[in-house]
């Protein structure tokens, strides 16, 4: 079966989802051992978890510009090389302060790919095929997730440096995307507002566009506006509805249950090797759940999956809870697999073709590097107060799961009444039912 160039370089492009997700939940296998190695309190363990989301949130912000100026290929290139250089780093670190500093530089480049890749593809996909071929980067997030889980488990009876090879492992998919994404073409809009209109249109040629001439017009239409600054009162709803998704998105919990699924497991009383088998069954739930949501969402619609999502999701994370006031039970290791299969069927699979598909292309780069920084944020917060709070108090972990049912209560109701649908629609034509000019 031939696949068709725009998929193709959608898949290249969405390596870097994988790494993306892999790097997000190795650090799950490794943490307790990593906290008994530098004696760490339960301050600098999440310190040390959230190292990496401090470097999300910086590769967040400052990926927009370069992938501006530079074009988008280039620095999905940089990204490669610096998941290269974390994977070495970590593995190989003796000092607790050089594991730091390289956690920091892999995170870098999850904030910048969190950015970039939807960006890239958004930007090469079809409009009948964007919801999918965007969504590809989260599913290879979420394949990332699965395959952290699994290798973490096959690597944990390897003696005391079993957390190097976990870590270590990710020089594998690090150098294929090194190689693959030289082989992609430049965005044909960046090229555009470039002005390389030339360059571009073989490239549009190739991806299906049938009248290359009227398309190169409309693009370079709604750039004309490109040196525009995002934070002005025209663009205020796509900045609301990126900002709380984006928000919305880690109040779930969902990155206290990545980067501490074994810990979490160990607390609801299941022993060493069960606490690593477990987040097996976690990643394979999201990532059956995933594949799902592709084939929906361009049937369905965004906002529709987010509404289903979010009463699954309530429900599963109130069990949870519940689970943990009487005691903790072998129950929570399907209430986890209840809320992660809402979680996947909405949030995860809608989140960054949303914040990629709702930002006019003269302010996109802005834009996603906007709700890329909200995530991670959000993300930092929630992943470096776990362990204090369920370390600081018996009811830790029901008071959490409480926190992000309530939490998910309310981005239904945001969902609902105010979050717009994208479906089927052109990226210049949600510009101009958003009311942009």
């Amino acid at each position: 079966m031939r696949i068709s160039y725009p998929v193709r370089i959608a898949l290249i492009a969405a390596l870097g989802g994988f790494l993306f997700g892999f790097e997000t939940a190795v650090i799950s296998g490794a943490e307790k051992t990593i906290q008994s190695l530098w004696s760490l309190s339960s301050f600098w363990q999440g310190f040390t978890v959230a190292s990496s989301l401090i470097g999300t949130v910086l590769g967040s912000i400052i990926a927009g510009k370069p992938a501006q100026k530079f074009g988008r290929k280039k620095v999905l290139y940089v990204i490669a090389i610096m998941y290269l250089l974390s994977a070495v780093g970590c593995a190989s670190s003796t000092i607790w302060i050089l594991f730091i500093l390289f956690r920091f530089i892999g995170g870098i480049a999850v904030g910048a790919s969190s950015v970039v890749g939807p960006m890239y593809i958004s930007e090469i996909a079809p409009a009948s095929l964007r919801g999918r071929l965007a969504g590809s980067f989260q599913l290879n997030i979420v394949a990332g997730i699965f395959i952290a889980y699994l290798t973490n488990f096959l690597f944990v009876g390897l003696g005391e440096d079993a957390w190097r090879w976990m870590l270590g492992i990710m020089v594998v998919p690090a150098g294929l995307f090194w190689a693959l994404v030289r082989t992609i073409p430049e965005s044909p809009r960046w090229l555009i507002l470039n002005h390389q209109e030339d360059a571009a249109v073989p490239i549009l040629q190739r991806l299906g566009e049938l009248d290359v001439a009227s398309a190169i017009e409309t693009i370079r239409a709604s750039v004309a506006h490109s040196s525009e600054k995002l934070f002005q009162k025209k663009y205020s709803k796509p900045i609301l509805f990126a900002v709380l998704l984006a928000m919305f998105n880690q109040l779930s919990g969902i990155n206290a249950i990545i980067y501490y699924a074994p810990r979490i497991f160990e607390m609801a009383g299941f022993d060493k090797a069960h606490s690593y088998l477990q987040p097996v069954y976690i990643g394979a739930a999201n990532l059956f759940f995933t594949l799902l949501a592709m084939s929906f969402i361009d049937r369905f619609g965004r906002k529709k999956l987010l509404l289903i999502g979010s009463v699954g999701m309530i429900v599963f994370l109130g069990l949870t809870a519940m689970a943990f006031q009487g005691g903790a039970s072998s129950n929570v290791i399907f209430y986890l697999i209840g809320f992660i299969a809402f979680f996947a069927f909405s949030q995860g699979a809608v989140i960054w073709v949303f914040i990629s598909e709702i930002f006019p292309n003269s302010v996109r780069s802005q834009g996603g590097s906007l709700g890329s920084f909200t995530h991670w944020i959000m993300a930092a917060i929630i992943s470096w107060t776990f362990p204090v709070i369920v370390e600081g108090s018996q009811q830790g972990g029901f008071y959490s799961f409480v926190f992000y049912s309530l939490m998910m209560l309310v981005h239904l109701v945001f969902v609902w009444k105010f979050l717009p649908e994208t479906k089927g629609r052109s990226l210049e034509t949600i510009q101009k039912e958003l009311g942009i000019e």
